[in-house]
């Protein structure tokens, strides 16, 4: 999988995960959905999201450390 795709994975866990816990826990947690939304946003204008810094800096090290394939 790309960096992008990854990004967008966790992104739709985060909405969904925040949501449920909307829901079942505490209406608190509607903020981190707001908060995951208001970054996918601003990455749309400034094509910059703080995980994605994350997720390249993994891939880095994931290249640097090759693993066995059979």
């Amino acid at each position: 999988m790309t960096v992008k795709r990854y990004l967008r994975l966790i992104a739709g866990f985060f909405v969904m995960l925040s949501v449920a816990l909307g829901c079942y826990v505490s209406p608190a947690w509607f903020l981190f959905t707001a908060f995951v939304g208001l970054n996918l946003f601003q990455s749309a204008f400034t094509n910059w999201c703080p995980m994605m810094t994350i997720l390249r800096k993994r891939a880095g090290q994931a290249k640097a450390c090759p693993t066995k394939t059979a």
